[in-house]
């Protein structure tokens, strides 16, 4: 018979797993809308940088400097941060299904995502995840973007477990992958029901 261990550690992303993205595309159009911007270019900025800010190496208003405020603006920084923040909701079932099986199999929870950090920050405190995560392994803490393999050798160091006896959960397709190939069990987040079951299959059952 094959290993019938139970995982002892579930890792997770943030974005599209637990809460919505934090500063996707359609964000982005609905600042441009609200702001009157020009989003094309406002996306064009954003993406020439946003690496730099996700990997903890510009802060926020230096990021929204070089796409938003190079040029003068009759809104604030404030208010554009503001409304950065508001984009952010949970995804209910999702979290709680993360906090039952936490409870039920006695689980190191750990969340391995590519954010910058004062996204990241908000996001942990505004929706508690501390509460239920044990650890973030946030690429703007680290200085590594998923989908590099070091980020995810960090979080089983930091876990101290092997890949085998770990789940990673990824709404990205290539990041679960990558995991994959390091000997994680993957899982591509689909939706509550999808991942629900594939977790029930790896032994850790709703």
């Amino acid at each position: 018979m094959g290993d019938t261990r139970v995982p002892s550690t579930l890792f997770l992303d943030i974005g599209g797993v637990l809460l919505t993205n934090g500063w996707d595309h359609h964000s982005r159009r609905a600042a441009a809308e609200k702001f009157g911007l020009d989003y094309e270019e406002l996306n064009e900025r954003h993406h020439l940088t946003y690496d730099t800010y996700e990997s903890g190496k510009l802060s926020l208003k230096e990021y929204l400097d070089r796409i938003v405020f190079y040029d003068k603006r009759d809104f604030t920084f404030e208010d554009f941060r503001t409304f950065m923040f508001l984009q952010s909701q949970p995804f209910p079932d999702m979290i709680e299904l993360v906090r039952t099986l936490k409870k039920k199999y006695r689980l190191k929870i750990g969340v391995i995502s590519n954010e910058g950090r004062e996204v990241n920050e908000y996001r942990i405190t505004n929706f508690r995840l501390a509460d239920f995560v044990d650890f973030f392994v946030s690429s703007c803490f680290v200085h590594i973007r998923k989908p590099d393999r070091d980020i995810y050798r960090i979080a089983l160091d930091v876990a101290h477990v092997s890949p085998e006896e770990s789940v990673y959960v990824d709404d990205r397709a290539m990041f679960a992958q990558v995991a994959s190939g390091l000997g994680l069990n993957a899982i591509t987040h689909t939706g509550f029901k999808a991942t629900k079951s594939a977790l029930a299959l790896l032994g850790l059952a709703y």
